[in-house]
Protein backbone atom coordinates (compact mmCIF):
# COMPACT_ATOMS: atom_id res chain seq x y z
CA UNK A 1 0.00 0.00 0.00
CA UNK A 2 1.49 3.32 -0.99
CA UNK A 3 1.91 6.30 1.28
CA UNK A 4 -0.10 9.45 0.92
CA UNK A 5 2.26 12.25 0.01
CA UNK A 6 3.40 14.56 2.79
CA UNK A 7 2.14 17.68 1.02
CA UNK A 8 -1.40 16.30 0.92
CA UNK A 9 -1.35 16.12 4.72
CA UNK A 10 -1.21 19.90 4.95
CA UNK A 11 -4.24 22.00 4.10
CA UNK A 12 -3.61 25.72 3.83
CA UNK A 13 -6.26 27.75 5.61
CA UNK A 14 -6.67 29.87 2.49
CA UNK A 15 -8.13 26.79 0.80
CA UNK A 16 -10.73 26.19 3.51
CA UNK A 17 -14.05 27.77 2.65
CA UNK A 18 -15.94 26.88 5.80
CA UNK A 19 -15.40 25.36 9.24
CA UNK A 20 -18.17 23.01 10.25
CA UNK A 21 -17.47 23.08 14.00
CA UNK A 22 -14.98 24.14 16.63
CA UNK A 23 -13.31 22.14 19.41
CA UNK A 24 -10.68 22.66 22.06
CA UNK A 25 -9.04 19.29 21.43
CA UNK A 26 -9.28 16.91 18.48
CA UNK A 27 -8.04 13.35 19.03
CA UNK A 28 -7.26 11.38 15.87
CA UNK A 29 -7.66 7.65 16.46
CA UNK A 30 -9.90 5.83 18.95
CA UNK A 31 -7.78 3.03 20.38
CA UNK A 32 -6.31 2.76 23.86
CA UNK A 33 -4.21 5.91 23.48
CA UNK A 34 -6.93 8.01 21.85
CA UNK A 35 -9.66 6.97 24.26
CA UNK A 36 -7.45 7.68 27.27
CA UNK A 37 -6.44 11.06 25.86
CA UNK A 38 -10.05 12.03 25.17
CA UNK A 39 -11.17 11.13 28.70
CA UNK A 40 -8.49 13.22 30.37
CA UNK A 41 -8.93 16.19 28.04
CA UNK A 42 -12.67 16.20 28.72
CA UNK A 43 -12.09 15.90 32.47
CA UNK A 44 -10.01 19.08 32.22
CA UNK A 45 -13.03 20.87 30.77
CA UNK A 46 -12.11 20.75 27.08
CA UNK A 47 -14.65 20.28 24.31
CA UNK A 48 -13.29 17.15 22.60
CA UNK A 49 -13.80 15.56 19.21
CA UNK A 50 -12.61 11.96 18.82
CA UNK A 51 -12.15 10.82 15.21
CA UNK A 52 -11.93 7.17 14.19
CA UNK A 53 -11.33 5.86 10.68
CA UNK A 54 -13.05 2.50 11.33
CA UNK A 55 -16.75 2.01 12.00
CA UNK A 56 -16.07 1.63 15.71
CA UNK A 57 -13.21 2.27 18.10
CA UNK A 58 -10.82 -0.29 19.52
CA UNK A 59 -7.69 -0.26 17.41
CA UNK A 60 -4.93 -2.67 18.28
CA UNK A 61 -5.72 -2.35 21.99
CA UNK A 62 -9.04 -4.13 21.57
CA UNK A 63 -7.29 -6.91 19.61
CA UNK A 64 -4.73 -7.45 22.35
CA UNK A 65 -4.76 -9.46 25.56
CA UNK A 66 -4.59 -6.07 27.31
CA UNK A 67 -1.71 -6.94 29.55
CA UNK A 68 -0.33 -3.74 31.05
CA UNK A 69 3.22 -3.57 32.34
CA UNK A 70 2.84 -1.81 35.70
CA UNK A 71 4.62 -1.52 39.03
CA UNK A 72 6.73 0.77 41.17
CA UNK A 73 5.68 2.87 44.18
CA UNK A 74 6.00 -0.18 46.42
CA UNK A 75 3.82 -2.20 44.08
CA UNK A 76 0.41 -1.86 42.49
CA UNK A 77 -2.56 -2.89 44.60
CA UNK A 78 -2.60 -6.17 42.65
CA UNK A 79 1.09 -6.84 43.20
CA UNK A 80 0.78 -6.14 46.92
CA UNK A 81 -2.32 -8.32 47.23
CA UNK A 82 -0.32 -11.17 45.69
CA UNK A 83 2.58 -10.64 48.09
CA UNK A 84 5.01 -8.69 45.89
CA UNK A 85 6.81 -5.44 46.62
CA UNK A 86 8.11 -3.38 43.70
CA UNK A 87 10.00 -0.16 44.30
CA UNK A 88 10.09 2.58 41.71
CA UNK A 89 13.87 2.30 41.64
CA UNK A 90 13.65 -1.42 40.93
CA UNK A 91 11.26 -0.87 38.04
CA UNK A 92 13.40 1.92 36.58
CA UNK A 93 16.51 -0.26 36.79
CA UNK A 94 14.77 -3.08 34.94
CA UNK A 95 13.36 -0.83 32.20
CA UNK A 96 16.70 0.87 31.67
CA UNK A 97 18.42 -2.52 31.33
CA UNK A 98 15.74 -3.73 28.90
CA UNK A 99 15.71 -0.71 26.63
CA UNK A 100 19.46 -0.02 26.80
CA UNK A 101 20.51 3.10 24.89
CA UNK A 102 17.19 3.32 23.05
CA UNK A 103 15.17 4.09 26.18
CA UNK A 104 13.95 7.59 27.01
CA UNK A 105 15.05 8.21 30.64
CA UNK A 106 12.37 10.85 31.22
CA UNK A 107 9.57 8.60 30.00
CA UNK A 108 10.89 5.64 31.96
CA UNK A 109 11.03 7.71 35.15
CA UNK A 110 7.57 9.26 34.76
CA UNK A 111 6.01 5.92 33.90
CA UNK A 112 7.64 4.04 36.77
CA UNK A 113 6.70 6.74 39.26
CA UNK A 114 3.06 6.77 38.22
CA UNK A 115 2.14 3.37 36.80
CA UNK A 116 0.76 2.11 40.14
CA UNK A 117 -1.64 5.07 40.14
CA UNK A 118 -2.38 4.36 36.48
CA UNK A 119 -3.53 0.88 37.48
CA UNK A 120 -6.03 2.46 39.89
CA UNK A 121 -7.23 4.67 37.03
CA UNK A 122 -7.80 1.59 34.87
CA UNK A 123 -9.74 -0.08 37.69
CA UNK A 124 -11.81 3.08 38.11
CA UNK A 125 -13.13 2.51 34.59
CA UNK A 126 -14.71 -0.72 35.82
CA UNK A 127 -12.06 -3.19 34.61
CA UNK A 128 -11.78 -6.08 37.08
CA UNK A 129 -8.67 -7.99 38.14
CA UNK A 130 -8.38 -11.19 40.13
CA UNK A 131 -5.92 -11.00 43.02
CA UNK A 132 -4.00 -14.11 41.99
CA UNK A 133 -0.64 -14.66 40.30
CA UNK A 134 0.45 -17.10 37.59
CA UNK A 135 4.12 -17.94 38.15
CA UNK A 136 4.72 -20.26 35.20
CA UNK A 137 6.23 -19.46 31.81
CA UNK A 138 3.17 -18.33 29.92
CA UNK A 139 2.34 -15.74 27.27
CA UNK A 140 -1.34 -15.27 28.04
CA UNK A 141 -2.92 -16.90 31.12
CA UNK A 142 -4.99 -19.94 30.25
CA UNK A 143 -6.92 -19.37 33.47
CA UNK A 144 -8.10 -16.18 35.16
CA UNK A 145 -5.13 -15.04 37.26
CA UNK A 146 -4.46 -11.35 36.66
CA UNK A 147 -0.76 -11.04 37.58
CA UNK A 148 2.05 -12.72 35.67
CA UNK A 149 5.64 -12.42 34.47
CA UNK A 150 5.58 -11.01 30.94
CA UNK A 151 9.22 -10.22 30.21
CA UNK A 152 12.79 -11.17 31.08
CA UNK A 153 12.51 -10.40 34.79
CA UNK A 154 13.73 -13.88 35.82
CA UNK A 155 16.43 -14.18 33.14
CA UNK A 156 20.02 -13.01 32.91
CA UNK A 157 21.47 -10.46 32.48
CA UNK A 158 18.49 -8.62 33.97
CA UNK A 159 18.83 -10.29 37.35
CA UNK A 160 22.09 -8.33 37.66
CA UNK A 161 20.14 -5.07 37.62
CA UNK A 162 16.77 -5.64 39.28
CA UNK A 163 14.86 -7.96 41.56
CA UNK A 164 12.43 -10.15 39.60
CA UNK A 165 8.84 -9.01 40.12
CA UNK A 166 5.79 -9.90 37.99
CA UNK A 167 4.40 -6.75 36.34
CA UNK A 168 1.95 -8.07 33.77
CA UNK A 169 -1.57 -6.98 34.75
CA UNK A 170 -4.36 -8.58 32.70
CA UNK A 171 -8.14 -8.27 33.17
CA UNK A 172 -9.62 -11.29 34.91
CA UNK A 173 -11.09 -13.72 32.40
CA UNK A 174 -10.59 -17.14 30.90
CA UNK A 175 -9.59 -16.83 27.27
CA UNK A 176 -7.61 -14.30 25.28
CA UNK A 177 -9.95 -11.32 25.04
CA UNK A 178 -8.75 -8.89 27.70
CA UNK A 179 -8.58 -6.10 25.12
CA UNK A 180 -12.30 -6.32 24.47
CA UNK A 181 -13.03 -6.14 28.20
CA UNK A 182 -10.82 -3.11 28.67
CA UNK A 183 -11.98 -1.27 25.59
CA UNK A 184 -15.65 -1.69 26.45
CA UNK A 185 -14.96 0.04 29.77
CA UNK A 186 -12.83 2.71 28.10
CA UNK A 187 -15.50 3.45 25.51
CA UNK A 188 -18.15 3.81 28.19
CA UNK A 189 -15.95 6.29 30.06
CA UNK A 190 -15.38 8.29 26.86
CA UNK A 191 -19.14 8.47 26.33
CA UNK A 192 -19.78 9.39 29.97
CA UNK A 193 -17.37 12.32 29.67
CA UNK A 194 -19.43 13.78 26.83
CA UNK A 195 -16.76 13.36 24.17
CA UNK A 196 -18.00 13.82 20.61
CA UNK A 197 -17.22 10.58 18.74
CA UNK A 198 -17.16 10.44 14.95
CA UNK A 199 -16.44 7.03 13.39
CA UNK A 200 -15.97 6.27 9.69
CA UNK A 201 -13.95 9.49 9.70
CA UNK A 202 -10.52 9.44 8.09
CA UNK A 203 -8.26 12.31 9.03
CA UNK A 204 -6.87 13.88 5.87
CA UNK A 205 -4.51 16.40 7.42
CA UNK A 206 -3.96 19.52 9.47
CA UNK A 207 -5.21 22.94 8.52
CA UNK A 208 -2.42 25.45 8.94
CA UNK A 209 -1.74 29.12 8.41
CA UNK A 210 1.80 30.42 8.45
CA UNK A 211 2.96 27.14 10.08
CA UNK A 212 0.36 27.44 12.84
CA UNK A 213 -2.13 24.63 13.34
CA UNK A 214 -5.66 25.95 13.07
CA UNK A 215 -7.71 22.81 12.62
CA UNK A 216 -8.24 19.31 11.24
CA UNK A 217 -9.74 18.16 7.97
CA UNK A 218 -11.35 14.73 7.71
CA UNK A 219 -13.54 12.77 5.36
CA UNK A 220 -16.88 11.31 6.47
CA UNK A 221 -19.74 9.96 4.34
CA UNK A 222 -17.77 11.03 1.27
CA UNK A 223 -17.79 14.65 2.48
CA UNK A 224 -14.87 16.79 3.58
CA UNK A 225 -15.35 18.17 7.10
CA UNK A 226 -13.18 20.95 8.51
CA UNK A 227 -13.07 21.78 12.21
CA UNK A 228 -11.23 24.49 14.13
CA UNK A 229 -8.99 23.47 17.01
CA UNK A 230 -8.27 25.90 19.84
CA UNK A 231 -5.87 23.99 22.10
CA UNK A 232 -4.40 21.00 20.35
CA UNK A 233 -4.50 17.99 18.05
CA UNK A 234 -3.53 14.57 19.46
CA UNK A 235 -2.36 11.94 16.96
CA UNK A 236 -3.16 8.41 18.17
CA UNK A 237 -3.72 6.52 14.91
CA UNK A 238 -1.47 3.56 15.68
CA UNK A 239 1.74 2.41 14.02
CA UNK A 240 2.65 1.75 10.40
CA UNK A 241 2.90 -2.03 10.20
CA UNK A 242 0.10 -2.28 7.61
CA UNK A 243 1.84 0.18 5.29
CA UNK A 244 4.07 -2.02 3.13
CA UNK A 245 5.98 0.88 1.64
CA UNK A 246 6.88 2.31 5.05
CA UNK A 247 7.80 -1.12 6.44
CA UNK A 248 10.14 -1.80 3.52
CA UNK A 249 11.71 1.63 3.94
CA UNK A 250 12.24 1.63 7.69
CA UNK A 251 12.37 -2.10 8.48
CA UNK A 252 14.08 -3.71 5.48
CA UNK A 253 15.36 -6.73 7.41
CA UNK A 254 12.13 -7.45 9.25
CA UNK A 255 10.03 -7.00 6.12
CA UNK A 256 11.72 -10.07 4.65
CA UNK A 257 10.37 -12.48 7.24
CA UNK A 258 7.80 -10.93 9.61
CA UNK A 259 4.02 -10.91 9.25
CA UNK A 260 2.16 -7.70 10.19
CA UNK A 261 0.16 -7.70 13.40
CA UNK A 262 -2.27 -4.94 14.27
CA UNK A 263 -5.54 -3.51 13.13
CA UNK A 264 -6.10 -2.87 9.40
CA UNK A 265 -5.69 0.90 9.82
CA UNK A 266 -2.13 0.79 11.19
CA UNK A 267 -1.01 2.54 8.01
CA UNK A 268 1.07 5.33 9.51
CA UNK A 269 -1.46 8.13 8.94
CA UNK A 270 -0.65 9.96 12.17
CA UNK A 271 3.08 9.56 11.68
CA UNK A 272 2.82 11.02 8.16
CA UNK A 273 0.67 13.91 9.36
CA UNK A 274 3.11 14.75 12.14
CA UNK A 275 6.08 14.49 9.80
CA UNK A 276 4.38 16.79 7.30
CA UNK A 277 4.37 19.64 9.81
CA UNK A 278 7.98 19.05 10.86
CA UNK A 279 7.69 16.29 13.45
CA UNK A 280 10.85 14.29 14.03
CA UNK A 281 10.71 10.53 13.48
CA UNK A 282 12.83 8.30 15.73
CA UNK A 283 13.30 4.58 16.42
CA UNK A 284 11.73 3.70 13.07
CA UNK A 285 14.04 0.71 12.62
CA UNK A 286 12.71 -1.11 15.69
CA UNK A 287 9.85 -3.59 15.78
CA UNK A 288 8.44 -6.27 18.03
CA UNK A 289 8.32 -9.86 16.88
CA UNK A 290 8.42 -12.93 19.06
CA UNK A 291 9.20 -16.62 18.90
CA UNK A 292 6.87 -18.14 21.46
CA UNK A 293 7.92 -21.74 21.88
CA UNK A 294 6.28 -21.98 25.32
CA UNK A 295 3.95 -23.11 26.82
CA UNK A 296 4.56 -25.86 27.65
CA UNK A 297 7.35 -24.46 29.78
CA UNK A 298 9.19 -27.82 29.68
CA UNK A 299 10.47 -26.86 26.23
CA UNK A 300 12.68 -24.32 28.01
CA UNK A 301 14.92 -27.26 28.97
CA UNK A 302 15.81 -27.49 25.28
CA UNK A 303 18.42 -25.40 23.48
CA UNK A 304 18.10 -23.18 20.43
CA UNK A 305 20.72 -23.63 17.72
CA UNK A 306 21.37 -22.04 14.35
CA UNK A 307 22.27 -23.72 11.04
CA UNK A 308 25.84 -24.18 12.29
CA UNK A 309 24.69 -26.06 15.37
CA UNK A 310 25.60 -23.14 17.67
CA UNK A 311 23.61 -21.76 20.59
CA UNK A 312 22.88 -18.03 20.48
CA UNK A 313 20.62 -17.11 23.44
CA UNK A 314 19.64 -18.16 26.94
CA UNK A 315 16.47 -20.13 26.32
CA UNK A 316 14.69 -18.94 29.47
CA UNK A 317 14.33 -15.48 27.87
CA UNK A 318 10.98 -13.97 26.94
CA UNK A 319 9.65 -14.73 23.44
CA UNK A 320 10.42 -11.27 22.05
CA UNK A 321 14.06 -11.50 23.11
CA UNK A 322 14.27 -14.99 21.65
CA UNK A 323 12.74 -13.61 18.44
CA UNK A 324 15.27 -10.82 18.21
CA UNK A 325 18.23 -13.17 18.48
CA UNK A 326 16.61 -15.63 16.08
CA UNK A 327 16.38 -12.82 13.53
CA UNK A 328 20.13 -12.26 13.78
CA UNK A 329 21.02 -15.83 12.80
CA UNK A 330 22.05 -16.74 9.23
CA UNK A 331 18.95 -16.92 7.02
CA UNK A 332 16.85 -17.09 10.20
CA UNK A 333 17.38 -20.86 10.27
CA UNK A 334 16.54 -21.85 13.84
CA UNK A 335 16.22 -25.24 15.50
CA UNK A 336 15.24 -26.46 18.95
CA UNK A 337 16.96 -29.51 20.38
CA UNK A 338 14.80 -31.31 22.92
CA UNK A 339 14.84 -34.68 24.67
CA UNK A 340 11.82 -36.91 24.84
CA UNK A 341 10.91 -36.36 28.50
CA UNK A 342 10.56 -32.60 27.95
CA UNK A 343 8.80 -32.65 24.61
CA UNK A 344 5.22 -31.55 24.22
CA UNK A 345 3.86 -29.80 21.17
CA UNK A 346 3.72 -26.05 21.71
CA UNK A 347 0.28 -24.54 21.40
CA UNK A 348 1.82 -21.64 19.46
CA UNK A 349 3.90 -23.72 17.07
CA UNK A 350 1.83 -26.86 16.63
CA UNK A 351 2.69 -27.40 12.96
CA UNK A 352 6.46 -27.03 12.95
CA UNK A 353 8.31 -30.00 11.45
CA UNK A 354 10.40 -32.40 13.49
CA UNK A 355 13.32 -32.91 11.12
CA UNK A 356 15.26 -35.57 13.00
CA UNK A 357 14.90 -38.07 15.85
CA UNK A 358 17.75 -40.26 17.12
CA UNK A 359 18.98 -42.25 20.11
CA UNK A 360 22.33 -40.42 20.24
CA UNK A 361 23.44 -36.85 19.61
CA UNK A 362 25.99 -38.14 17.07
CA UNK A 363 23.26 -39.81 15.05
CA UNK A 364 21.01 -36.77 15.44
CA UNK A 365 23.73 -34.52 14.05
CA UNK A 366 24.05 -36.73 10.96
CA UNK A 367 20.33 -37.23 10.42
CA UNK A 368 19.56 -33.50 10.74
CA UNK A 369 22.34 -32.63 8.28
CA UNK A 370 24.63 -30.60 10.54
CA UNK A 371 28.35 -30.50 9.84
CA UNK A 372 30.39 -33.04 11.82
CA UNK A 373 31.41 -32.00 15.34
CA UNK A 374 29.08 -29.00 15.45
CA UNK A 375 25.92 -30.06 17.26
CA UNK A 376 27.82 -32.72 19.19
CA UNK A 377 30.33 -30.16 20.52
CA UNK A 378 27.54 -27.75 21.45
CA UNK A 379 25.72 -30.44 23.43
CA UNK A 380 28.93 -31.62 25.09
CA UNK A 381 29.64 -28.10 26.29
CA UNK A 382 26.01 -27.57 27.37
CA UNK A 383 25.99 -30.82 29.37
CA UNK A 384 29.08 -29.61 31.23
CA UNK A 385 27.25 -26.39 32.09
CA UNK A 386 24.21 -28.35 33.22
CA UNK A 387 26.23 -30.57 35.55
CA UNK A 388 27.79 -27.54 37.24
CA UNK A 389 24.52 -25.58 37.16
CA UNK A 390 26.38 -22.68 35.56
CA UNK A 391 25.83 -21.73 31.93
CA UNK A 392 29.14 -20.02 31.15
CA UNK A 393 28.03 -19.13 27.63
CA UNK A 394 24.62 -17.45 28.01
CA UNK A 395 23.84 -17.65 31.74
CA UNK A 396 20.62 -19.58 31.40
CA UNK A 397 19.08 -19.83 34.86
CA UNK A 398 20.12 -22.99 36.75
CA UNK A 399 16.46 -23.96 37.15
CA UNK A 400 16.31 -24.59 33.38
CA UNK A 401 19.63 -26.40 32.94
CA UNK A 402 19.33 -30.13 32.28
CA UNK A 403 21.71 -32.59 30.67
CA UNK A 404 20.81 -34.23 27.38
CA UNK A 405 21.08 -37.85 28.50
CA UNK A 406 17.62 -39.39 28.12
CA UNK A 407 16.94 -40.37 24.48
CA UNK A 408 15.34 -40.18 22.08
CA UNK A 409 16.42 -36.67 21.08
CA UNK A 410 14.69 -34.53 18.48
CA UNK A 411 15.34 -31.43 16.36
CA UNK A 412 12.35 -29.16 15.74
CA UNK A 413 12.60 -26.64 12.90
CA UNK A 414 11.71 -23.17 14.18
CA UNK A 415 13.07 -21.43 11.07
CA UNK A 416 11.06 -18.37 10.19
CA UNK A 417 10.11 -19.85 6.82
CA UNK A 418 7.99 -22.43 8.65
CA UNK A 419 6.24 -20.05 11.02
CA UNK A 420 2.97 -18.58 9.84
CA UNK A 421 0.61 -16.05 11.29
CA UNK A 422 -2.92 -17.20 12.13
CA UNK A 423 -4.12 -13.85 10.82
CA UNK A 424 -1.97 -13.66 7.68
CA UNK A 425 -1.44 -17.26 6.62
CA UNK A 426 -0.08 -16.22 3.24
CA UNK A 427 3.06 -14.74 4.81
CA UNK A 428 5.49 -16.82 6.88
CA UNK A 429 7.35 -15.51 9.87
CA UNK A 430 6.68 -14.23 13.38
CA UNK A 431 4.10 -11.53 14.05
CA UNK A 432 5.41 -7.96 14.03
CA UNK A 433 4.31 -4.49 15.07
CA UNK A 434 6.30 -1.27 14.91
CA UNK A 435 8.00 0.62 17.76
CA UNK A 436 9.00 3.86 16.04
CA UNK A 437 7.18 7.11 15.41
CA UNK A 438 7.05 10.77 16.30
CA UNK A 439 9.43 12.03 18.96
CA UNK A 440 7.47 13.41 21.91
CA UNK A 441 7.99 14.74 25.39
CA UNK A 442 6.64 12.57 28.23
CA UNK A 443 3.74 15.03 28.37
CA UNK A 444 2.86 14.34 24.73
CA UNK A 445 4.14 17.36 22.82
CA UNK A 446 5.58 16.47 19.40
CA UNK A 447 9.14 17.69 18.78
CA UNK A 448 10.72 18.86 15.55
CA UNK A 449 14.19 17.86 14.33
CA UNK A 450 15.77 20.61 16.42
CA UNK A 451 14.11 19.37 19.59
CA UNK A 452 11.60 22.20 19.72
CA UNK A 453 7.93 21.70 20.56
CA UNK A 454 5.54 22.01 17.62
CA UNK A 455 2.74 24.19 19.03
CA UNK A 456 -0.64 22.47 19.44
CA UNK A 457 0.56 19.05 18.26
CA UNK A 458 0.63 15.93 20.47
CA UNK A 459 0.98 12.20 19.93
CA UNK A 460 0.77 8.95 21.90
CA UNK A 461 0.61 5.19 21.43
CA UNK A 462 2.36 3.62 18.47
CA UNK A 463 2.11 6.90 16.52
CA UNK A 464 4.90 8.05 18.82
CA UNK A 465 8.14 6.46 19.95
CA UNK A 466 6.87 5.73 23.43
CA UNK A 467 8.16 3.64 26.32
CA UNK A 468 8.91 0.35 24.48
CA UNK A 469 11.65 0.92 21.93
CA UNK A 470 13.36 -2.44 21.64
CA UNK A 471 12.09 -5.82 20.58
CA UNK A 472 15.12 -7.34 22.29
CA UNK A 473 14.02 -5.90 25.64
CA UNK A 474 10.27 -5.89 25.11
CA UNK A 475 7.83 -7.24 27.71
CA UNK A 476 4.15 -7.91 27.04
CA UNK A 477 2.08 -5.07 28.40
CA UNK A 478 4.55 -2.34 27.57
CA UNK A 479 2.50 -1.17 24.58
CA UNK A 480 -0.96 -0.99 26.14
CA UNK A 481 0.47 0.38 29.37
CA UNK A 482 2.42 2.99 27.42
CA UNK A 483 -0.44 3.92 25.09
CA UNK A 484 -3.00 4.45 27.84
CA UNK A 485 -0.66 6.20 30.27
CA UNK A 486 0.99 8.57 27.81
CA UNK A 487 -2.35 9.03 26.04
CA UNK A 488 -3.63 10.42 29.32
CA UNK A 489 -0.60 12.71 29.61
CA UNK A 490 -1.19 14.04 26.08
CA UNK A 491 -4.87 14.64 26.82
CA UNK A 492 -4.11 16.67 29.93
CA UNK A 493 -1.40 18.69 28.18
CA UNK A 494 -3.55 19.51 25.17
CA UNK A 495 -6.55 20.54 27.28
CA UNK A 496 -4.43 22.89 29.37
CA UNK A 497 -2.71 24.48 26.35
CA UNK A 498 -4.46 27.84 26.15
Amino acid sequence: MSQVGANSRIIQSSNVDVYHDEFDVVVCGFGGAGGSAAIEAAKCGAKVLLLERASDGGGSTALSSCEMYLGGSGGTSLQRACGFEDSTENMIAYLQACLEDKGDPAKIKLYAENSADHFEWVKSLGVTYKEAVHLGRIVVPDSNESLLFTGNERANPFLDYATAVPRGHVPSHEGDFGGKIFFAALKQAVTDQGVNISCDSRVLGLIIDDDKILGVSYKKDNNIVNVKVNNGVILTTGGFVMNEEMVKKYLPLQSQFAAPYGNPWDEGDGIQIGQAVGGNLINMDEAFFGVYFYPPESLTFGIFINKHGERFVNEDSYGARIGYYCSQQPEQEIYLLIQNEDFQQSIYMDKLPIIAVAETIDDLEKEAGFQPDTLTETVKKYNTFSKSKHDEQFRKHPDWLKEFKNPPFAIIDYSFKHQSSPLYSDKPGPLMFTLGGLETLPTGEVLDKSGNVIPKLYAAGRTSAGLPRSGKGYASGMSVGDATFFGRMAGISAAKNN
